[in-house]
């Protein structure tokens, strides 16, 4: 079946909704999103990811999302290739290279000056497939610390 890849649109939400759930179980993740979080964050009036899926035919086999990112100081742009999930059906038939070449394109499109991509230290095949796509492995940057902003600060 030939697989297409393009944005995503208001149809493909719920499919790339159960997509994100299958990668965040994956993780061992507890999923929190739904339908309508998706559609504020990658449809609406001012989107904050830009969503890709892959198609084939009617089903959503697999999606990438990408996140902006910026170095202010060398005054350019690049995105985080945040999510990328093939369907376990539809893994080995080149669905992931062919998101993460259209995750290139899009970055590029938007002016882009790097694209990016994290993984488990430990998921070797992962990190062989993404050195594969043309990525170059980059060591640790040292702490990075977060804090939630649905809590008061203390």
């Amino acid at each position: 079946m030939p697989i297409t890849i393009r944005k995503m649109t208001k149809a493909d939400v719920g499919q790339v909704v159960t997509l994100i759930n299958a990668l965040a179980a994956h993780h061992d993740d507890t999923p929190d999103t739904d339908a309508a979080r998706l559609s504020r964050d990658a449809l609406g009036a001012h989107p904050w990811v830009t969503v890709l899926v892959a198609s084939g035919g009617s089903q959503i086999v697999g999606y990438a999302a990408l996140v902006p990112m910026a170095q202010l100081q060398f005054g350019v742009r690049g995105m985080d290739m945040h999510h990328l999930f093939v369907h376990r059906d539809a893994r080995g038939h080149g669905v992931g290279a062919a998101l993460v070449r259209a995750c290139k394109d899009e970055a590029r499109a938007q002016s882009c000056s790097f694209l990016t991509v994290g993984t488990h230290p430990n998921n070797q095949p992962a990190g062989r497939f993404y050195e594969n796509c043309g990525f170059l492995r980059r060591g640790a940057n040292g702490p990075r610390f977060s804090v939630r902003l649905d809590q008061p600060l203390t």
